[in-house]
């Protein structure tokens, strides 16, 4: 009997670990590789993990000339807490300092040469603070749904015992997508929500305490780091004229408004999101060449 023919389709996005020490905490890093050329490094949003970057990682325009890696931070998608510690005896507070020193020590460990930093929402936040306290490290930053300050998203009821932490995190985002993007796209961001409730919290501690940049902007030089700013036309949470102040006050700051679009860019509609995404990659391969 002649066997039944499956459908088989092998992907060349590849994902490993790898393990860093940042600041005493030993963390195994799992992170998602494409392409070739200049490293372009992605950061997820606050309680996610690095499938929001599926559609880039497979982008064959931009694959064919930038290494793509999009990473889980610790305590997300596959990275586990560190595994030096008893973790689960302290709350977790995500800081600024020690997101900006894990992002230098990945990068370092990964042998990335003069890297793109591209993240969004508190991923676009850490962007900014990179520009300013790490700007010879990077070729470039995406800052995209971010600004300089961000404050009231740090609340209890985002573990409340009485509420069902997944469904409340996941519905949380819904109404910060555009109505435009497409629907399958739009309920994978919000599956992808349901996943993260328990570091989403933590992670709105460095989004709306720890990071304020409103009195430090003017120290950051986008012309030794270029910074090119992109936020949606349907993001409330960090709306357009925020982001547009925020890259008024930078040296050299680009500010592009993304029409159509909300605050998941990435992963709510990807096709739409790369025609400014390549938009910005343009404008920093003619501000350093």
């Amino acid at each position: 009997m002649e066997k039944e023919k499956i459908m088989v389709k092998h992907h060349d996005v590849v994902g490993r670990y790898v393990t860093i020490e940042v600041d005493d905490c030993e963390y195994k890093v799992f992170y998602l590789q494409n392409g070739k050329g200049i490293p372009l490094i992605c950061q997820h949003t606050a309680g996610c993990h690095n499938h929001q970057w599926r559609d880039l990682l497979e982008d064959e325009e931009i694959t064919n000339n930038y290494n793509v890696i999009a990473y889980d931070l610790p305590r997300h998608g596959k990275s586990d807490p560190p595994h030096n510690k008893e973790w689960w005896k302290e709350e977790y507070k995500l800081t600024a300092e020690h997101y900006c020193n894990f992002v230098v020590k990945l990068c370092d460990a990964l042998d990335l040469d003069n890297p793109i930093f591209m993240g969004s929402s508190f991923g676009g936040n850490v962007a900014l603070q990179l520009a300013l306290h790490h700007p010879n490290k990077f070729r470039a930053v995406i800052p995209v749904e971010a600004a300089d300050y961000a404050p009231g998203f740090y609340l209890d009821w985002w573990r409340h015992p009485h509420a069902n932490a997944a469904q409340v995190c996941a519905s949380g985002v819904w109404d910060l997508m555009a109505p435009q993007s497409p629907e399958m796209d739009r309920w994978l961001t919000w599956h992808y929500y349901t996943q993260g409730s328990e570091a989403f919290k933590g992670d709105l501690h460095f989004y709306s305490v720890d990071h304020d940049l409103r009195n430090e902007l003017e120290n950051i030089d986008g012309r030794k780091c270029p910074v090119i700013m992109l936020t949606g036309t349907y993001d409330y949470l960090t709306p357009p004229e925020a982001t547009e102040n925020t890259a008024r006050q930078i040296k050299g700051g680009v500010y592009i408004e993304m029409n159509d679009i909300g605050h998941f860019p990435m992963s709510e509609n990807h096709d739409l999101f790369r025609v400014y995404l390549l938009e910005a990659l343009k404008i920093i391969e003619e501000k350093t060449s």
